[in-house]
């Protein structure tokens, strides 16, 4: 059976504490009856079950003509452990404590991270848990409950107040407050009608209603982002390739040290073979680099673990070093700075002529602006009429015959031979000032009138774009509205640069031209029209709509459709990238500094390290890196 490192550090430890008594009774001239015998049993149980498995992970670098991090404690152990073998049988001073310590407080390093991983394995293992156990489902006009596993899509379900929603869904009938928090982060319960998506293993407060379930088991959001942060957490980030590099370097050279400190000590400085051998192993020991290899993983660790809480879901290490260098954030504009629901606003020509011709044509498009003029039509009692060869112009509107003459709705890319009355501009130019989009509306080869349609800016947009021009990041609005629209919604939410009237095929252009002239780009988009633009980006970052939070093409994902959590994506990315460079700093600062003195350089000055106080030293550079990762839980993030 194989002991967890938590295991092995305990039994380790309890075996030391004979030559931890002995140690601290040394000056008072006391010494343990048989204490050869004791510390010679206890260092070889150690070295059986806590230390074999740094010298087959040694060895087998080895044989692969490499080195690696349990190079250096596996040569410090057993040639402590070894000498003291043959010094017990020679009548000589043994040294079973230095193999014994180095062995408990490289454990000790090993066992901080693994209580992390189990940590956040539990935190994980805790969100799974939020998941309901059964769903009162409807069968044959009765709600019966059933397991979980036996729900299925486009079943019926009734939640009651206080219970859970078991899986995802949409609503079909009631009203009520759910408390989303163990999913988005948001605190606030949010209000839930007919019509909208309700998201498993949050709880419902106070209303009874029913909905259409639409995704179960793995595909819930729930499994989702337990599934990205697994992902994450696991992932490779490129800076822990200049870990592995160093190490490479690293571990090799530091054998040769300790063989230069072990020669100059005995043959040049008149050192016994014994405290030469201690000089050469204290270098071994104070010199490897565990914490050089904690330093990424804990990190990266905590911050993906942190984030996913946040609602901010972290695909991989990978995004975390281009974060660091963002300058440039991109918006889409509708559904990311705006609401993504248009109203209709303004009707100008005759009203039920106009919008029957519009209503009827765009009954057949889903584009946003085609839903709310069908709305406002189903509002005002319209009947749709029904029309022939209907077609998409894509970027520019519809046309369809209506009647006995072709129609056409859209925007002033349709206008090409179209005569337009110098009056119907003034008001189509008037309206777009006023931040509002014109749809045209005509007959034949004549405008008979105008759809102004509006989609308000989200009540973040503005905060979350103020926080990111605070950090010094330059922002940017991509839209194929025409320019006088985004101008307006620009200036009103304080957009730096607004570029309009783009394609949603020319999306990704622009975002190259950005990065050939030198900016470093994170695009914010809804993660399906906008997947080309996201993935062309240096950091794409795929805001959440409804349940849909699996979208391949963002490095980032917000769970909640709030531009607020750009900024906590970019702060937590950020922060957690610098953690990684704190933690590589202190992993390395110990080696730097001990290695002159674990040789004897200062002992001159009185200033000498024995193996086991080199190995006290290691593991404590372990314990800070663990520990500065662990206190990413505790920093400030704007917004959270």
């Amino acid at each position: 059976m194989k002991l967890s490192n938590i295991k092995r550090f305990w039994i380790s430890f309890i075996l030391s504490i004979p030559m931890l008594i002995q140690m601290f009774a040394m000056p008072f001239h006391w010494m343990m009856p048989g204490y050869n015998w004791i510390a010679f049993i206890t260092t070889t149980i150690i070295m059986t079950i806590s230390a074999a498995p740094y010298w087959s992970s040694a060895w087998a670098a080895f044989k692969h003509h490499q080195a690696n991090m349990n190079t250096l404690v596996a040569v410090g152990t057993s040639v402590a452990y070894f000498y003291s073998i043959f010094a017990m049988f020679t009548s000589r001073e043994v040294y079973f404590e230095s193999a014994a310590f180095v062995t408990v407080f490289v454990l000790l390093g090993d066992a901080m991270e693994e209580k992390m991983h189990n940590n956040a394995s539990n935190a994980l293992a805790k969100l799974i848990d939020l998941q309901a156990k059964d769903a009162e489902v409807e069968r044959n006009g009765e709600f019966v409950k059933v397991p979980l596993d036996q729900v299925k899509p486009g079943d019926i379900i009734r939640v009651k107040p206080g219970e859970k929603v078991p899986v995802d869904g949409v609503i079909v009938d009631g009203s009520t407050t759910i408390n989303e928090s163990m999913v988005t982060g948001e605190s606030m319960p949010v209000t839930k009608k007919k019509g909208d998506e309700v998201v498993g293993s949050t709880i419902n407060t106070n209303g009874t209603f029913t909905f259409k379930a639409t995704k179960v088991g793995s595909d819930t959001m729930l499994a989702q982002i337990v599934d990205l942060v697994k992902k994450a957490q696991t992932s490779h980030a490129p800076i822990q390739n200049l870990t592995d590099k160093i190490s490479n370097i690293f571990v090799p050279a530091v054998l040769i040290i300790a063989i230069i400190t072990f020669v100059i000590w005995y043959v040049f400085l008149g050192a016994t073979i014994v405290n030469a051998m201690l000089f050469a192993v204290s270098v071994v020991v104070i010199a490897c680099p565990c914490a050089l290899g904690l330093a990424t993983p804990t990190a990266l660790m905590v911050g993906t673990t942190r984030s996913a809480k946040m609602g901010v879901l972290i695909k991989n290490g990978e995004v975390l070093e281009e974060v660091s260098d963002i300058d440039t954030v991109v918006f889409d504009k509708t559904g990311t700075i705006t609401v993504g629901k248009p109203q209709v606003t303004d009707i100008i020509g005759d009203e039920k002529q106009v919008l029957t011709i519009a209503a009827s044509l765009e009954e057949n498009s889903e584009h946003p602006l085609a839903t709310a003029i069908v709305k406002k039509a189903k509002l005002d009692n319209i009947a749709l009429a029904a029309v022939k060869n209907f077609a998409a112009i894509e970027g520019k509107g519809v046309k369809a015959n209506y009647g006995k003459q072709e129609a056409f709705v859209g925007s002033d890319k349709l206008l090409e031979d179209i005569i337009i009355s110098q009056e119907m501009k003034k008001k189509a130019i008037q309206l777009q000032k006023e931040a509002k989009t014109v749809v045209y509306v005509g007959l034949g080869q004549d405008i008979i009138g105008l759809v102004a349609i509006q989609d308000v800016p989200k009540p973040s947009s503005k905060k979350a774009i103020a926080e990111l021009k605070k950090r010094g990041l330059r922002t940017v609005m991509l839209t194929g509205d025409n320019q006088n629209v985004a101008e307006a919604i620009g200036k009103e939410v304080g957009i730096d640069q607004v570029i309009a009237g783009v394609l949603p095929t020319e999306k990704a252009n622009e975002i190259k031209k950005l990065q050939d002239a030198g900016r470093v780009v994170a695009f914010v988009g809804d993660g399906i029209n906008d997947a080309p633009a996201l993935s062309t980006a240096n950091v794409g970052i795929a805001m959440g709509s409804g349940t849909d939070i699996a979208i391949e093409s963002g490095g980032i994902v917000l769970v909640q459709n709030d531009l607020m959590g750009v900024v906590k994506a970019l702060e937590i990315s950020k922060k957690t990238f610098n953690r990684i460079k704190l933690n590589l700093f202190w992993a390395l600062i110990y080696n730097t500094i001990g290695i002159p003195i674990a040789a004897g350089l200062f002992m001159g000055l009185g200033l000498t390290l024995s193996p086991e106080l080199a190995g006290l030293a290691m593991a404590f550079s372990s314990v800070s890196v663990v520990t500065s990762s662990l206190l990413l839980n505790k920093t400030k993030i704007a917004g959270a």
